[in-house]
């Protein structure tokens, strides 16, 4: 496959090194440490699916590009998810591929899948709270991170009586706490803490490297030109 890169920073690096590894050739590079590429110049012509892993400002304009490019795209940026019911609208308008996911490691969408299961139980049998935390390095830019904010999401499908989530300690038994750390290079730490007058319960999922997330990343470009819609890790791994 020819793969177009969007964002050429570490993780694009690493997707780069996990692509040729599988044998893929890279079709292009947009990036400004590469000028003289341009994003308008690709298409299904040139590129069999472009790989997106730039900065929040920039993810949407970049996913757009693509669609109406006629090129699929992963999506691993964050913190542009107001705009994705935009983005979703515009690949089915256009018949495009667009597979996004706020984290591409295989572990971590295992983490996500086991930590819905935890709160339906816990909630279940009562007595619990929950908070969760999230470590990443100081140079991660939004905050929580997305990979946070699904946890987030798949606890409060099972506490109803917690309306929202909240970056900070909880002010209410109606808000779930997301406390966010910058310390490092900490490449991502998630734990859920579940927590009664009688004990304890904690499910974490710890990063060692970038690899696990661009292995994911490249799964989902060998996989998404086959498809036309929307999709995440949840149809890939078929969870």
């Amino acid at each position: 496959m020819k793969l177009l890169l969007i964002g050429y920073g570490k993780m694009g690096r690493t997707i780069e090194a996990q692509a040729l590894s599988r044998g893929h050739q890279i079709a292009g590079i947009i990036d400004p440490s590469h000028p003289d590429v341009k994003l308008a110049d690709f298409g299904s012509h040139n590129a069999d699916v472009a790989i997106e892993f730039t900065h929040p400002d920039a993810a949407f304009a970049n996913v757009t590009a693509c669609l109406r490019q006629g090129l699929p795209v992963v999506c691993g940026s964050t913190g542009w998810l107001h705009r994705f019911p935009e983005a979703k609208a515009l690949a089915q308008e256009t018949g495009g591929s667009l597979f996004y996911a706020s984290n591409y490691s295989v572990g971590v969408n295992l983490f996500f899948h086991f930590n819905e299961y935890v709160a339906a139980k816990m909630h279940q049998f009562g007595g619990y709270d929950v908070q969760v935390r999230e470590i990443h390095h100081v140079h991660k830019v939004d905050q929580p991170s997305g990979t946070a904010l699904t946890v987030a999401e798949g606890i409060l499908r099972h506490y109803p009586e917690k309306k929202t989530w909240r970056n900070d300690a909880a002010e209410s038994p109606q808000e779930l706490a997301i406390l966010s750390e910058r310390s490092g290079e900490v490449v991502g730490t998630h734990i859920v803490t579940y927590s009664s007058s009688a004990d304890v319960l904690e499910l974490k999922h710890e990063a060692l490297s970038r690899e696990g997330f661009a292995h994911g990343a490249v799964l989902a470009a060998e996989w998404l030109p086959a498809h036309q819609g929307v999709f995440g890790m949840k149809d890939l791994l078929g969870l």
